[in-house]
């Protein structure tokens, strides 16, 4: 097992890793840039390195920096967390070079299953069904519209080279799609360096359900359970479940079933997640594969009461899996991300500091966060702030909780997206689960911490 880590994230994600190694015996060393000086993350690390300013260029993306960190306070080891530099093959190979064990997969499997096109032709030859579109990034606004075209309007622009929102476009009409595509292909080009697109055919009132796995790289894989992750804004997650209400037991054993063989088939080894969309009849359609620890894994640990980061470095480190096959899980569980952003500004991030906090407890509550009183949260980053996760014996009673949790919670200083989600898990479409992708466009008139104030 490793002696020291070097985990090179920031906020609540560093925070989680940190625990997991202190679990294990392992050293922890963390990185912050300027503007995380005073983050939780730093004070909980065995050692903590300065990576440089705040812009995330110039310190969490600066690879030459975090390697230098690692180098010099003797780490075998980098966890880089979700974000940043996790998804990112030359970094995993740069790791490599200088003897450094990266936490993750190996960077010929993120270069295959990070290229979505390439993922999608991989999945689908390994037996997943996928999304109707292009076959591979388009060469342009022309090959759009004949792909456009055949499979029908209305279709997605997405990035080639990453996700999270960025870069991405429904075109409803012929006449929509040039303007829409240079759009999308501008913000991949600033978002990831790379403004390739592919297109898919619109799944109407999708549910987006996502497989948790780990692998061993040689056949052994371990399914535990899908996560409903339909709740968002702006094409980014913000409430998850599991399980999932659209699925019968006998269409999520299927789904589990060819994820292990799918999986098993590309060789794959670490944690990692199919996403999925599921139209209203129930059919599934493979989307992407995400080559990291996801936001939300707490929800699955919630209900197999499996530690997810742990098993990760685990592997790392040349250990077998602990078991294969299909995890059990009991109850259900809920995780709600608490941002912090004005929901009747189109969820606008807003900075400043925490001038109060008081988190929730009792039975089933679980809060990953980096934050506490006197806290600024700065604006150069993403603006999840925490996760609030509750576990209860069926989806009625974990709502209940989570309702509970968040009326219990009390976070003073900046808006956060806490109201909004109290909101979704009253409204009675939610709780009988009659909802999609598009729950918070279709409701926004009967959500009042989303309707813009006067003056607003």
């Amino acid at each position: 097992m490793f002696r020291r880590i070097l985990v090179a994230n920031r906020g609540e994600i560093a925070l989680r890793v940190i625990r997991a190694c202190h679990e294990m015996g392992i050293e922890a060393v963390a990185v912050y840039s300027t503007a995380d000086a005073d983050s939780l993350h730093v004070r909980e690390a065995d050692q903590a390195v300065c990576i440089g300013p705040a812009d995330p260029r110039s310190s969490y993306l600066q690879q030459s920096n975090l390697i230098a960190a690692a180098l010099t306070r003797g780490c075998e080891a980098v966890h880089p967390g979700y974000g940043f530099l996790s998804e990112n093959s030359d970094f995993a190979r740069l790791c490599s070079d200088q003897e450094l064990v990266f936490i993750g997969p190996s960077p010929e499997s993120m270069e295959r299953l990070g290229d979505k096109s390439l993922a999608k032709q991989l999945f689908a030859e390994a037996g997943l069904p996928t999304i109707p579109g292009s076959e591979g990034p388009l060469s342009g606004a022309d090959e759009a519209r004949s792909v456009a075209a055949a499979v029908g309007y209305p279709v997605l622009l997405k990035a080639a080279a990453g996700g999270g929102g960025w870069g991405m476009r429904q075109v409803d009409l012929p006449d929509e799609l040039e303007r829409n595509f240079a759009a999308a292909s501008s913000e991949a080009q600033s978002a990831f360096g790379d403004g390739a697109l592919y297109l898919e055919k619109v799944i109407v009132e999708p549910h987006h359900v996502e497989v948790q796995v780990l692998a061993d790289g040689n056949g052994g894989v371990l399914t535990l359970g899908e996560r409903d992750c339909s709740i968002q804004r702006r094409h980014q997650k913000l409430l998850e479940e599991t399980p999932s209400p659209l699925l019968t037991a006998e269409v999520r054993h299927d789904l589990e079933r060819r994820v292990s063989r799918a999986v098993a088939q590309i060789g794959y080894r670490s944690a990692g997640t199919l996403e999925f969309l599921a139209d209203q009849g129930g059919h599934f359609y493979f989307m992407e594969m995400n080559t990291r620890v996801q936001v939300e894994h707490p929800v699955t640990e919630m209900v197999t009461g499996f530690d997810i980061i742990r098993e990760q470095i685990a592997l790392a480190a040349g250990h077998p899996l602990t078991q294969t096959g299909r995890m059990r899980t009991q109850g259900h569980s809920i995780e709600m991300r608490i941002c912090s952003e004005d929901p009747a500004l189109d969820f606008r991030p807003q900075g400043g500091m925490v001038t109060a906090l008081r988190l929730p407890g009792g039975p089933g509550i679980r809060v990953d966060t980096h934050i506490y009183p006197g806290y600024t949260i700065p604006t150069f980053y993403d603006s999840l702030i925490a996760k609030l996760i509750v576990w209860d014996v069926d989806r009625p009673a974990a709502i209940r909780r989570a309702l509970r949790a968040l009326g219990e919670l009390r976070v003073e200083g900046v808006p956060t997206t806490a109201p909004a989600l109290a909101e979704v898990l009253a409204h009675p479409d939610f709780q009988s689960g009659n909802f999609s992708t598009g729950f918070l466009d279709a409701h926004r008139s009967e959500l009042p911490s989303l309707r813009v104030q006067e003056g607003g």
